[in-house]
C-alpha cells in the first residue's frame, strides 16, 4: 500500500512525464499540495526534494545553499564543528546545554509534541563567532538527550543513530541584532548585527530531523545559493 508521500511523488511524476505539467510550468504551492494530499508541509518538501533528485523539477530558492567561513566552503551535512575543523579553522565549540522544550510552531507543522533543544557556542580564540540552537523531536533515544548527552559529541551522529537522517529541507537567511543574552555569550555589543540562518531538515518520510537557528558573524560567514541546472 502506497503512503500519501509516495502517492504525491507518483502523481507529480506522472503529470510531468506525461506533459500535463509542461517544462517550466510552476507546480502547485506547498500549502495547496499539503491540503490536497492531507499531509504536512514537511512531507511535501520531502517529496519535492525527491523529484529534484530525479531531475524532474528544479527549485529557485532555499535549495543548494552553501555556507563558507573565511571563503572556505563548509559542508553543513557534517555538522558545523566538523566542517569548521575540516576547513582548518581554529574554532572551539562549547555545549551550552541540552534541555526539553516546547515548540508550538514545530508541533503545528510536524505534529510531534515534545522537543529537545541543543545550544552551542563557537569561538575563535576568545571571540564568539556563532551561536546555535538545534531543536530535535523528543522521540525514542532522543527524548533522553538531556540525561545521556550527544553521541561522540556530535548531534549529526546522534540523529543518525536514532534513525533520523536528513533527506532534504529548506533554509532561510536574514539578519538579527544581538539581544543582551546573545551579546553576553558571544562577547559582542548589544544590537550588533549578525546573520540569522534557520535550516529545517526532514527525512524521506517528511518527519522532522532538526531545525537549526544559527547567529553567525557576518565578517566571517557568507552564504552562496545555486538553483536550476548548471
Amino acid at each position: 500500500m502506497y503512503s500519501k508521500r509516495q502517492q504525491l511523488v507518483g502523481d507529480l511524476t506522472d503529470l510531468i512525464r506525461s506533459g500535463r505539467l509542461a517544462n517550466g510550468e510552476r507546480l502547485p504551492g506547498e500549502n495547496q499540495l499539503a491540503l490536497q494530499y492531507q499531509v504536512s508541509r514537511g512531507t511535501v518538501r520531502s517529496a519535492l526534494s525527491e523529484l529534484q533528485q530525479l531531475e524532474l523539477i528544479s527549485t529557485q530558492a532555499g535549495v543548494g545553499s552553501f555556507v563558507s567561513f573565511d571563503g572556505v566552503q563548509l559542508d553543513q551535512r557534517l555538522g558545523w564543528a566538523r566542517a569548521l575543523a575540516d576547513a582548518g579553522a581554529p574554532v572551539t565549540t562549547e555545549l551550552l546545554g541540552i534541555e526539553a522544550v516546547e515548540d508550538v510552531a514545530l508541533e503545528e507543522e510536524f505534529g510531534e509534541r515534545a522537543y529537545v533543544a541543543v545550544r552551542r557556542l563557537r569561538r575563535e580564540r576568545e571571540r564568539g563567532i556563532s551561536l546555535e540552537t538545534a531543536t530535535v523531536p523528543a522521540v525514542g533515544p532522543l527524548a533522553d538527550l538531556p540525561a545521556t548527552g550527544l553521541q561522540d559529541g556530535s548531534l549529526t551522529r546522534t540523529l543518525e543513530a536514532a534513525g533520523r537522517i536528513s533527506a532534504g529541507g529548506d533554509q532561510w537567511i536574514s539578519t538579527e541584532r544581538l539581544d543582551a543574552c546573545s551579546s553576553e555569550l558571544l562577547g559582542r555589543s548589544v544590537g550588533e548585527l549578525f546573520l540569522r540562518a534557520e535550516r529545517t531538515s526532514v527525512d524521506l518520510e517528511g518527519r522532522l530531523v532538526e531545525r537549526v537557528v544559527s547567529l553567525l558573524d557576518p565578517d566571517r560567514f557568507q552564504f552562496h545559493l545555486t538553483f536550476g541546472h548548471r
